[in-house]
């Protein structure tokens, strides 16, 4: 599967194990990465791609957040909440 902004991602790797996060951005082998939670949108993690799996949920209201520049870190709990 791609990785693009607005898909969600599980890292495989590191500390934040097994944890949901939505990508904001994509820049070469690396994303930004953030949950709103321990990972706030004004200070995403950069991360490997090869430490995230892809799943197949994509959120759109989020992706369109992005091209807005109007994500919040509320929006981003929320929408993860909803997944689980």
């Amino acid at each position: 599967m791609d990785i693009y902004p607005g898909r969600i991602v599980v890292s495989t790797a590191g500390r934040d194990k097994n944890r949901y996060f939505v990508v904001l951005s994509v820049e070469g082998d690396y994303c930004l990465i953030a949950d709103g939670k321990v990972r706030k949108v004004d200070m995403p993690k950069k991360k490997k791609i090869k430490h995230l799996r892809v799943t197949e949920f994509f959120l759109n209201e989020i992706a369109e957040m992005l091209n807005a520049e109007t994500v919040t870190n509320s929006g981003l709990k929320k929408s993860l909440r909803t997944l689980r």
